[in-house]
């Protein structure tokens, strides 16, 4: 097993942005990286390796998040100025504005909701999805694709 240090040098980017996709803020993220880590340390003996590491860890950042939102549910709300979206990757659903979209993106089940969010808010690669929700490159492409889809579709139903 790799020294905690050396753990944290190969993820914390990776649990980073994950997290930052989540919250978009970057003060919350990094302090709830930070204590993702802390947890991590913890609990390592709990680590029984039948998933990834990167896995394992953001299951520890999402609980966290997740625990963050519980206690202060004035926060959920998204600031309009720190949301981004792949304007090459959504053409069609460019036309919406920013708080729409966000509606529409928060109906869509799960996992598509998921995979967009990390997508568009979080800039991570379908690699990087995939390793932390534990499933193939190839699966959070295709994720992504129907979320787009399905998106598109409601814009077009819309119109």
């Amino acid at each position: 097993m790799q020294s905690m240090d050396e753990i944290y040098q190969q993820y914390a980017r990776t649990v980073y942005k994950y997290l930052l996709s989540l919250t978009h803020k970057e003060e919350l993220a990094e302090e709830l990286t930070q204590e993702t880590f802390f947890q991590a340390i913890r609990s390592i003996d709990g680590f029984d390796g039948k998933c990834r590491l990167s896995t394992w860890l953001c299951a520890i950042a999402k609980n966290l998040f997740l625990s963050y939102r519980r206690k202060n549910p004035e926060h959920e709300d998204i600031d309009e100025q720190e949301i981004a979206i792949a304007s090459a990757e959504s053409s069609a659903i460019d036309s919406l504005g920013k708080m729409e979209l966000l509606k529409k993106l928060h109906a869509l089940p799960e996992p598509y909701r998921e995979v967009a969010y990390l997508r568009a808010f979080g800039g991570l690669s379908f690699a990087e999805i995939g390793e932390i929700l534990g499933k193939t490159e190839n699966w959070a492409r295709v994720s992504f694709y129907r979320s787009k889809e399905r998106l598109r579709k409601e814009v077009e139903e819309n119109e």
